[in-house]
């Protein structure tokens, strides 16, 4: 999978626009943005926060199921992810990386789960404790997310703070975590995602971690 630096592509500024600009006949385009905290906005709204932010759980679920890396030949660099509604096309950047798990959730088999991005129990991964990395570069915590999204989500700050403590650190505090616990369990972290990190990071080519 090609992942053309996924990281460095989604801090970049759009160019200019319209948002509901018509570039074709039956054709409408709408622009988007995602902030370290999952939430989705209108791209160009001027006060980004918890009261201009998207809300609708019906609408965050449909918009980041169909979401998908740009390959429309329209704004690729500036905005890298495009959700698709019938001809209606909603173009997406983002602070860090588009998927951004919010919240566990307990799931129906007894497995927890990751929900993101403001979707509640519709928009859910399950949770694989020794898949958590942390990225030396930037200290954020991630694990892996949706592959057509680029395989890789963002912890928010808040939930990576609750379990900062259940990090252990075999090989010394200026590295990153070697395990994790959780319910119980002593998971040894992968760092697989650190290498689709790094790679994202030089541009290179890697294929999406499956567990």
């Amino acid at each position: 999978m090609r992942v053309g630096a996924l990281l460095r592509l989604c801090a970049r500024p759009g160019p200019r626009y319209l948002q509901g600009q018509r570039p074709g006949p039956g054709t409408r385009e709408y622009f988007y943005y995602v902030d370290h905290h999952g939430q989705l906005f209108l791209d160009d709204t001027k006060v980004k926060n918890f009261i201009t932010c998207f809300k609708d759980v019906g609408f965050l679920s449909f918009f980041f199921k169909h979401l998908e890396r740009n390959r429309s030949g329209r704004y690729q660099v500036e905005f890298p992810f495009l959700s698709r509604c019938g001809r209606e096309r909603n173009f997406l950047r983002c602070a860090d990386v588009p998927v951004v798990f919010t919240q566990i959730l307990p799931g129906s088999d007894g497995n927890s789960l990751l929900s993101y991005c403001g979707g509640g129990s519709k928009l859910t991964v399950p949770f694989q404790p020794g898949m958590l990395a942390v990225f030396p570069e930037n200290g954020r915590l991630y694990h892996p997310a949706p592959e057509k999204t680029g395989g890789v989500g963002l912890v928010r700050s808040a939930l990576a703070s609750e379990w900062s403590s259940e990090f252990q650190f075999e090989e010394g505090p200026e590295k990153p975590p070697t395990h994790f616990l959780w319910e119980g369990r002593r998971y040894r972290l992968s760092g697989k995602l650190l290498e689709i990190l790094r790679a994202e990071k030089s541009g290179l080519e890697v294929e999406s971690v499956r567990s």
